[in-house]
């Protein structure tokens, strides 16, 4: 599992390193002092997860994850305690105070390698299948083709079907997993799509494209993005 550590204080940032140096599930690939070399890290890295500071010069952690085109799993690494309720809107696997023990380390990598385990054992959905929603009080049974897109809400989706919405509390690159290539479609990092859904197609000005969905919802995609959902419907 490749890790990153984000971290201002150089001294806490290589402590934190040297204590992860004892997990061999974990590979550290990477350090930066400051969201904005975190960012460029995070592109070149594409890690797991990311240990991560909050209260940053200039930025925060949660600036950073909003800047993210997926969705890592996190372990907050922080001296502040007012931010763990906030925490929670992100793909929190713990919150850890410094000074960090041990033990509370020991822990998080449990949780976190625990993630790992039970997302590795789902398989592979079909477009014939049906999946259970629960969002609040509300139940749903939803035909996995109904779905006509899902939509990126940091530590959430939202799923929309059948004139309906609902949420999910899984980030959309866990969703993305699972879902069969041939049918649906990462537009950007905000929203996957049922491609039997899209109505109309059309240029953007962005040199990528503009497209319909079938309850209006107009969604654009990038011109990276564009070209391979070209390559994926041409003959």
């Amino acid at each position: 599992m490749k890790a990153i550590v984000v971290e201002d204080s150089r001294l806490a940032r290589e402590g934190l390193v040297k204590m992860l140096d004892v997990y061999a599930e974990l590979q550290v690939v990477g350090e930066a002092d400051h969201p904005s070399t975190a960012l460029t890290l995070i592109k070149e890295t594409q890690p797991d997860v990311i240990f991560l500071d909050i209260h940053m010069p200039g930025e925060s952690g949660f600036d950073l994850i909003d800047k993210l085109d997926y969705m890592p799993q996190i372990i907050f690494t922080t001296a502040y305690s007012e931010y763990a309720i906030q925490s929670f809107d992100y793909n929190t696997v713990d919150y850890l105070l410094k000074p960090i023990s041990h033990e509370r380390l020991a822990a998080a990598i449990n949780k976190l390698t625990s993630n790992e385990t039970a997302e590795e054992i789902k398989p592979l959905l079909e477009i014939n299948n049906r999946i259970f929603i629960k969002d609040g009080d509300k139940c749903h049974l939803v035909a996995l083709e109904s779905i006509q897109y899902f939509e990126s809400c940091k530590n959430y989706s939202r799923i929309y079907f059948n004139g309906n919405n609902a949420f999910i509390k899984k980030s959309l690159s866990l969703i993305e997993e699972r879902l069969p290539k041939k049918y649906f479609f990462r537009t950007s990092r905000q929203y996957i799509v049922n491609l039997q859904s899209i109505i109309h197609i059309e240029e953007a000005i962005n040199d990528g494209y503009e497209i319909t969905m079938r309850d209006g919802k107009r969604l654009e995609i990038s011109r990276r993005n564009a070209m391979e959902l070209k390559e994926l419907w041409s003959f």
